[in-house]
């Protein structure tokens, strides 16, 4: 008869991975002329689930470096921004969706602008960024356990060690210091 036994482990139960693409607006306190840069820094996240779906809030910060007065003068203009994406996730399993559950968020790619320009004095910029999320819950995984214990191999006596033995019963003499 088989003897299963369970045992509780820590699994990945659902992975996503999902692309953002969203338009921002900044006014500057100089008119610009001309777009110079954009970098973006300081990204930071994290996840909580809302029912079946994982929610990630975030933040970073948007640098933009403009010419104003006719491209005579250059000024950065620094905004943070705030985001919080939905993302659903769907599980491998039927998986009961509870608190306990660790959520796991990576940048698979840091927010970076793809287009941005200068609209009625404003600028308008568009920022794209990758995450990757893995919901980790527990799971039982069924083992089979064999209770036979292989037997223990039988000593085979090896014949010359009996041989040596005979030899130094028969040659050696106990009064061997006289």
């Amino acid at each position: 008869m088989a003897l299963y036994k369970e045992i509780v482990t820590k699994t990945v139960i659902g992975k996503v991975k999902k692309h953002f693409k969203n338009v921002y607006t900044l006014t500057p306190e100089m008119e610009p002329s001309t777009i110079l840069g954009c970098w973006i820094i300081n990204h930071k996240f994290k996840g909580h689930e809302m029912g079946d779906k994982i929610m990630v809030d975030g933040s970073f910060e948007a640098n933009i470096w403009y010419s104003y007065e006719n491209d005579s003068k250059t000024a950065v203009v620094t905004k943070k921004i705030d985001y919080n994406e939905i993302v659903r996730v769907n599980p491998k399993e039927e998986t009961d969706f509870s608190n306990d559950n660790e959520i796991i968020v990576r940048a698979l790619k840091q927010p970076n602008c793809t287009r941005i320009e200068i609209k009625d004095n404003n600028i308008e910029f568009e920022i794209e960024k990758e995450l990757g999320i893995e919901l980790v819950g527990d799971s039982k995984v069924k083992i089979l356990v064999e209770e036979d214990e292989e037997p223990w191999e039988v000593l085979v006596e090896d014949e010359v060690l009996d041989e040596a033995e005979k030899e130094i019963t028969e040659n050696v003499k106990e009064d061997y210091l006289n």
